[in-house]
């Protein structure tokens, strides 16, 4: 469980410590701010295609291989980071390294059900993911900040060679090998490498050119809007349903999801969650630095809460999930998030830091009830032999949610991050809560049944 820990911190270490390197990256390959976001853009596209891919991979070859390759990948993209001649290589391996870390979370959800023998959720070992994420969140920007005025932006990428030696040697010591007469590894399947022939290269590539073209639309709307993006979107989608419902081994199974309900709803929960987090985590800032004129270690130190009373409240969801079942976290969750959302109608030039402060712990609390709900939802829904693939597509719609909340936050901000543009935020925020709350009260009584099972 250790090395599964190591290597899910990687993903939301390397999301957030880039936030504060945009600047002298800029700098050091003399390109604008707004061509530097790239960075945050292209990992987020990356690990949206990469989390089911490296899923259906775990599903194919087993979790443990694939695992350690992806630590192999984060590696070797973060040794070669600061060597890049120009932003176009540091954006390409930027990308490579999000494939890397996109294999932690589908891969430790596929060991973890692999060695599961009760078919019940493992609520402690997701909540110790969720924890392990919550906690790098947190902390990435204060660590790449302190690593930077260390030895530059480079040591953001640096960092992540230890740590992924950590994660291989743990991986050697405590994950038993992947059971060669389930992931083709022995002489009757060819080979390790026989399952590529099952892999659905096609698939892939359909659903590759429709999540790239459909995410690069929606991040257009807050300034040129490039529509044949769009118009390359809706015939990638279509020919995309239309395969993957004639294949016998669909990269993504339009088939499963169209009759179990249940996991579309994770999915389109997920990503609302991420919407109104993502919101509030890139929105308020914006907010404080240009209207309320703080200091930027001020300002982290006020959205601290958002991203860290998550990390603290997740125990207590275990402890709800466990005795109640998940339905009741997911309530309770939803409404702290609508209440949250609605207090920052609130905030005005001359609100005290307290209130601040406040604010954002109650709005940090639904993060570690709404993540852990929906993760034994999903753990419970998937069919086992295809947990890596369903936790794959899991995280891709947290990558759709930070991508609407950026397009959120480009549209209401658009003349400047003013109160008025806040409160605007706060309504849309409030909305897309409340119809969440409203979601996990009035689930089926089929699902309800399932989710205690």
């Amino acid at each position: 469980m250790g090395s599964v820990l190591v290597g899910t911190l990687l993903n939301p270490l390397n999301s957030s410590m880039i936030a504060v390197a945009l600047l002298s990256l800029g700098r050091s390959f003399g390109v604008s701010i707004a061509t530097a976001t790239w960075l945050i853009s292209g990992f987020y596209l990356g690990g949206a295609i990469g989390m089911p891919l490296m899923g259906r991979l775990a599903d194919l070859f087993g979790p443990r291989r694939v695992f350690s390759l992806g630590l192999v990948l984060v590696g070797l993209t973060g040794a070669a980071a600061p060597l890049a001649p120009s932003f176009g290589w540091l954006l390409a391996i930027r990308v490579a390294q999000a494939f890397g870390t996109a294999t932690a979370y589908p891969a430790g959800l596929a060991i973890m059900r692999a060695r599961d023998r009760r078919d019940r959720p493992p609520v402690a070992a997701l909540g110790a993911l969720a924890v392990a994420a919550s906690v790098s969140a947190a902390l990435g920007p204060i660590l790449g900040g302190s690593l930077i005025a260390l030895a530059g932006w480079p040591a953001i990428f640096l960092v992540n060679v230890p740590v992924t030696a950590v994660g291989l040697v743990l991986t050697r010591i405590w994950l038993p090998p992947d059971p060669a007469e389930r992931y083709g590894t022995g002489e009757a399947s060819r080979g390790r490498w026989g399952g590529l022939w099952s892999l659905d290269i096609p698939g892939v590539v359909l659903f590759s050119v429709f999540l790239t073209s459909l995410l690069g639309f929606l991040l257009s709307l807050s300034g040129r809007r490039l529509w044949p993006l769009l118009v390359l979107a809706v015939p990638a989608a279509i020919l995309l349903l239309w395969r993957e419902q004639r294949v016998g081994a669909p990269f993504l199974d339009v088939r499963l999801l169209a009759a179990n309900r249940l996991l579309v709803g994770v999915y389109a929960q997920f990503a609302a969650v991420n919407l109104v987090f993502y919101s509030v985590f890139f929105g308020l800032p914006l907010w404080l630095e240009e209207t309320r004129r703080l200091a930027p270690e001020t300002v982290g130190l006020i959205l601290l809460p958002v991203a860290g009373v998550g990390v603290l409240a997740t125990p207590v969801a275990g402890r709800v999930i466990a005795r109640s079942g998940p339905r009741p976290a997911l309530v309770a969750g939803s409404s702290l998030l609508l209440g949250g959302s609605l207090l920052l109608l609130f905030f005005g030039a001359s609100t005290p830091l307290t209130v601040l402060l406040l604010v954002g712990a109650v709005l940090g609390v639904p993060n570690g009830f709404n993540n852990l709900g929906l993760q034994a939802i999903l753990y419970k829904a998937a069919p086992a032999a295809q947990i890596g693939a369903a936790g794959g597509l899991f995280q891709t719609f947290r990558y759709l949610g930070a991508t609407l909340s950026t397009v959120t936050i480009g549209l209401v901000f658009g003349r400047g991050a003013t109160s008025e543009g806040l409160h605007t935020l706060a309504l849309v925020i409030a909305t897309v809560s409340l119809l969440l709350l409203l979601a996990s009260v009035w689930a089926r009584r089929g699902p309800a049944a399932a989710e205690r099972d």
